[in-house]
């Protein structure tokens, strides 16, 4: 069970990582690049995720989720970053998302969340407005009238 569990997820995201990429290319200049990247990954971690399957020893059946609740959980704080983007522009939504969800599943170390937020938010902006000349919707504060 775990075993065939394994094999579907992986060929799941190689498909999805496949598709995206092949979708990629079709983008005009170098705004392609990013996501055929991102689905090349995808679909070699998915693979990646299937040979490890193929080779474990053993088939014993394990819950689609551990943690059922925290699983919720996520998706709902996802959903609610998703609806702040276009709110409160892309960097503040992140910044409040990458530090409100660690502490919601559990980590109560606000110097660790506030370092993961600003790294998070530093990254993006480096490879969005540096190297891609891509912008991001902007910020609340930034809009105009």
């Amino acid at each position: 069970m775990e075993r065939r569990q394994d094999v579907v997820l992986g060929l799941v995201l190689a498909a999805l990582g496949g598709f995206a990429a092949h979708e990629a290319t079709g983008y005009r200049g170098a705004s392609g690049s990013y996501p055929l990247v991102l689905g090349a990954v995808l679909a070699v971690l998915g693979l990646a995720l299937v040979a490890r399957a193929l080779r474990q020893s053993g088939n014993r059946a394990r819950p689609l989720a551990v943690h059922a609740v925290r699983l919720i959980g996520t998706a709902v704080m996802a959903a609610i970053y998703l609806a702040l983007i276009p709110a409160l522009g892309f960097y503040t939504a992140s910044a409040v998302a990458v530090a409100a969800m660690p502490a919601a599943l559990g980590l109560r170390r606000p110097a660790l969340l506030g370092l993961g937020a600003i790294i998070f938010i530093g990254t993006v902006w480096l490879v969005f407005s540096l190297v891609l000349n891509k912008p991001l919707p902007p910020e609340i504060w930034f809009r105009p009238g």
